[in-house]
């Protein structure tokens, strides 16, 4: 099942794809109260998720309220996070190995490596079609991450193996958008990947039992149509069930709480000479039975 948050009439609505993915039915159509996606993630009950199946599974001549999704704009599935973003840093070999050439004291890690975990701020997330902010003011390094990024639907404290699964809601796309000359000037992730304008979030919200655990997907990006990453989620160094069990030992993860799991080799930065971003560039962000992020680099985002 595919969730969305979109935009109709001036009004912001939470709703479920139809079966063919070309309607959009408002999740109060089956008696879902919730006002947004982070209410529905974290108060709807498992027979409220399965109303909302048999809601996607309706004609759409049945369902009141219901838009041809051409005819709605789709927003970032969780418009404001509740909280940063928890990130990971070169979670897949390739991408390490590109890093470290890149910037050597800042990316390469010992033989004994620790995950790599960081927090990405965000004070709105850019939606699915929305505008990439260039900085340019601040950056000559702008640069994408196509990342697979997993979504809570319950507080999680001391998990263990075997019991993730349990607690996560679904799966969206996140370009890490990144300043390369901030990010290694400061020597931490923080302010290089947390200017406005550098979240592209979508395009929809894949609960957790349309796609089989752990998942291996297919992840790619594409920057003005030239493939740059192709890879699969298969090839994490920290999988997500390492990610969630490590982190709530000392942390108490919330509900609605996003993980961006890390990205694949073929970022700009880890080509010679490096293919960074500028204004106009169309950054294409691709996971299979999720969708694509379509984000344009402007001068304001």
């Amino acid at each position: 099942m595919k969730l969305v948050t979109y935009s109709q009439n001036d009004r912001h609505l939470v709703g479920v794809l139809d079966q063919s993915e070309a309607w959009v039915y408002p999740v109060s159509a089956a008696d879902c109260a919730a006002l947004d996606m982070l209410e529905l993630i974290c108060c709807t009950d498992e027979d409220g998720l399965a109303a909302l199946r048999r809601l996607s599974e309706q004609s759409p001549e049945t369902v009141g309220g219901a838009a041809a999704l051409a005819e709605v704009t789709l927003l970032a599935p969780i418009p404001v996070p509740r909280q940063d973003i928890v990130c990971l840093g070169v979670n897949y070999a390739d991408h390490a190995e590109e890093s470290a050439r890149f910037h050597r004291d800042h990316f390469l890690k010992d033989s004994a490596r620790q995950t790599i975990y960081f927090s990405k701020r965000v004070n709105r997330a850019v939606d699915p079609f929305g505008g990439i902010c260039a900085h340019e003011d601040m950056t000559q390094q702008l640069d994408y991450e196509a990342e697979l990024a997993v979504i809570l639907k319950k507080d999680a404290k001391d998990v263990k193996r075997g019991e993730v699964e349990q607690y996560i809601f679904g799966y969206t796309i996140m370009n890490d958008v990144s300043a390369r000359d901030v990010q290694t000037a400061h020597k931490q992730f923080y302010f290089g990947k947390g200017l406005d304008g550098f979240t592209p979030l979508g395009p929809c919200i894949v609960t957790a039992d349309a796609i089989s655990y752990p998942p291996e997907l297919r992840i790619r990006s594409f920057v003005n149509d030239e493939p740059r990453q192709d890879s699969n989620t298969a090839y994490f160094l920290s999988t997500i069930e390492d990610i969630v069990v490590e982190l709530s030992q000392g942390m108490t993860l919330q509900a609605g709480t996003i993980i961006a799991t890390g990205t694949p080799a073929g970022v700009g930065m880890g080509f010679t000479a490096p293919k960074f971003l500028k204004i106009g560039d169309v950054v294409r962000c691709e996971i299979e039975g999720i969708g694509a992020l379509e984000n344009t680099v402007t001068a304001k985002g």
